[in-house]
């Protein structure tokens, strides 16, 4: 029997307890009832909020997938399998999220809100019932109150028939009230029950729809591409451990070496030189200026790009250009109390940077491609092979030949040929061929030593008999011990780099230059001297004067006079050297040849020596040097400057009138 009964008849006043006992045992459930429903809803809220993130989640997946395609990965090579499988996955993705969203819905109309309706609803109606029921009693409650304090005297009948009918007024109410409470009580019971069930069977049908129409969509043509993709994938895990293993048997042959890998210049004392090489990259240290007098180093990762030298900060994409290498110059220098250090110096003769290897073996080697570069070799078809080709008489041995001078088919111009035999500035002046080439032994004796360093002898011997200077105890000599620059109708500078200097038997061929040359070139690189002076070769009509481009101090001068032979390399243009005939202090005449490496074509420099020597020639003839100065080219290059040989009117200065100088 419904419980609900027992209530109904009870509320009478018959057996106000149990009824009131009962009541309580009502609103307890209905409160329990109350508290887990709240409950259950934001579970099934949870479960419909989890589908509909699925929805958008399912949605952004799939543009994702789409967007690999527009990564443009570095080493995306070979992922074309992979993109056109992504794609196929992004519309099984779209038509699942089709899917999901139509479970959502589902879910959203069959689960949550049943359960949203029996909340609002029959809950709400309970509550309500309650407080009416409660209102209900209380004004019962007053009124038999009231009733109750009614005197026993007859004269107040009319006050006690008013009373009476207020307090049946009253609990008429209250059984009203208290009936449809308890039948709001008593109905809950059966209302919970479908309010518990009627959600969840919404949700099993709205899981199966789901899982029917995803079967009937996909089962039949997905098999056959996942398992394409599976075999795919088993493929690549294959490669991939193949590619585990090779870097793991390499990690073991790691492990396994000396330890004198890992150690910075441990082949010092031998070290394998590539003299050849036309781009370098490796870690160095850069030198910074950060005061009048102090400097950093700052380690950096360095590499040639073309003609260009890079820099690629740690944490950077790209690298960024650093210096120009074209016919630049680069030799070691000491800085710093540091080793393996090298200077690249810019084609006009200023100072360029400072860079520092961690070892002889890479100092050098950046040295040679460096070197190598300035060449602008790299521009050539093979420029390996041309790398090879010009470096070869520095790998030959020191034991004389001739090959390297009988190559010369068009030697420099001379001091014995006439400027009529110049066409224009950029033509070879061919003098007459010789009728035989000399023996190496001829020509420079067996064993002579090669003098690196700037110090010349003919500059010392210079300094030894000429009683009016005075000597720098450093062989170097100061600019106004050499006056006569200023009245030279010719002044022309170049930027050029000492290479060597030895005593030669012959200057009556230029084939003595070229074995100076090779000499002086294998000497080098078998003694491995890289370090180079740069000086400024002065060409007058009078003299040839090495001045130190940053003291302006004049190193070395020699009397043009005494230039017996010149010449360029035809091979490597930047190659020049000539002939010095200086008397002894016996009255016998000793002959040297000093080898030089210049920032532009040798011939230029020889054309200038071959200009003075042909204006002392006819400088006691004014006619004839008038007609010399007409016929000299002027061009892009570089010009040549003529001085006016007539004294200053002004003040005596003659650097009035001094032309500019230029360089080749």
């Amino acid at each position: 029997r419904p419980a609900g009964d027992s209530v109904l008849r009870s509320d009478l006043g018959l057996h106000p307890s149990p009824t009131r006992s009962l009541l309580s045992v009502f609103e307890e459930d209905a409160g329990t009832l109350t508290d887990y429903t709240n409950q259950l809803l934001q579970a099934m809220q949870r479960v419909y909020g989890a589908q509909n993130e699925m929805c958008l989640a399912t949605q952004q997946l799939s543009k994702q997938l789409l967007g690999y395609e527009k990564q443009n990965f570095a080493l995306g090579k070979g992922d074309e399998e992979v993109i056109s499988t992504l794609h196929y996955f992004s519309k099984v993705v779209d038509e699942l999220n089709v899917l999901h969203t139509e479970l959502a819905k589902q879910l959203a109309d069959t689960m949550v809100l049943p359960i949203i309706q029996f909340r609002e609803k029959d809950l709400t109606e309970v509550s309500t019932l309650k407080d009416l029921f409660g209102l209900a009693s209380n004004e019962h409650d007053l009124s038999m109150a009231k009733y109750s304090r009614l005197p026993k005297k007859k004269e107040n009948e009319k006050v006690k028939t008013e009373v009476g009918k207020e307090v049946a007024a009253a609990r008429r109410k209250q059984h009203l009230s208290s009936l449809q409470y308890y039948c709001a009580l008593n109905a809950l019971q059966y209302r919970k029950r479908m309010a518990m069930m009627e959600p969840m069977i919404g949700f099993a049908h709205g899981q199966i729809n789901f899982f029917k129409k995803g079967a009937e969509m996909f089962s039949k043509r997905m098999d056959s591409f996942l398992s394409s993709v599976a075999d795919m994938v088993q493929s690549i895990q294959v490669e991939l451990e193949a590619e585990a293993e090779k870097m793991r048997v390499s990690q073991q042959e790691l492990l396994s070496v000396d330890e004198s890998v890992y150690t910075p210049d441990s082949d010092v004392a031998e070290p394998q030189i590539n003299r050849n090489l036309i781009q370098k990259a490796g870690y160095l240290n850069l030198r910074n200026k950060t005061g009048l007098v102090t400097t950093t180093w700052e380690r950096l990762y360095f590499f040639t790009q073309g003609g260009n030298l890079m820099c690629q900060p740690r944490g950077a994409v790209a690298g960024g250009l650093i210096q120009d290498l074209d016919n630049c110059s680069v030799m070691a220098v000491d800085c710093e109390d540091r080793r393996y250090c090298f200077q690249i110096t810019t084609p006009n003769g200023k100072s360029g940077i400072i860079l520092q290897a961690e070892s002889r073996k890479e100092n050098e080697e950046w040295i040679c491609a460096i070197n190598n570069i300035s060449r602008q070799i790299y521009l050539t078809d093979n420029p390996e092979a041309v790398a090879i080709k010009l470096n070869q008489t520095a790998l030959q041995a020191v034991t004389p030949i001739t090959s390297f001078g009988k190559k010369q088919e068009s030697p420099c111009p001379s001091q014995n040929l006439k400027n009529s035999e110049i066409e224009n500035e950029n033509e070879k002046i061919v003098p007459k061929a010789t009728a035989s080439i000399p023996e190496a032994e001829e020509l420079i004796a067996p064993g002579t030593p090669i003098q690196f360093d700037i110090v010349l002898p003919a500059t010392e011997f210079l300094d030894q008999n000429r009683g009016s200077r005075r000597t720098n105890p450093f062989g170097e000599t100061e600019d106004e011990s050499f006056p006569e620059a200023e009245d030279s109708l010719l002044q022309q500078m170049f930027i050029v780099r000492f290479l060597g200097s030895m005593a030669v038997k012959t200057d009556s061929t230029t084939e003595v230059i070229y074995e100076a040359m090779r000499q002086v070139l294998a000497a080098r690189a078998i003694h491995n001297i890289f370090r180079m002076t740069e000086s400024h070769l002065m060409v007058t009509s009078q003299s040839l004067r090495l001045i130190d481009p940053q003291t302006q101090v004049s190193r070395a001068n020699f009397e043009l006079t005494s230039v017996t032979q010149f010449a360029a390399h035809q091979e490597n243009k930047r190659l020049v050297g000539f002939v010095i005939r200086v008397p002894e202090s016996t009255g016998e005449e000793s002959l040297s040849t000093y080898i030089f490496e210049s920032n532009s074509e040798g011939e230029k420099i020889c054309y200038a020596i071959n200009l003075g020597k042909e204006i002392i020639e006819v400088q006691k003839d004014p006619e004839a040097l008038a007609q010399l100065m007409l016929s000299i080219p002027l061009t892009n290059d570089g010009k040549y400057v003529l001085l006016n040989n007539q004294p200053d009117d002004n003040d005596g200065n003659p650097s009035e009138h001094r032309g500019a100088e230029s360089e080749a």
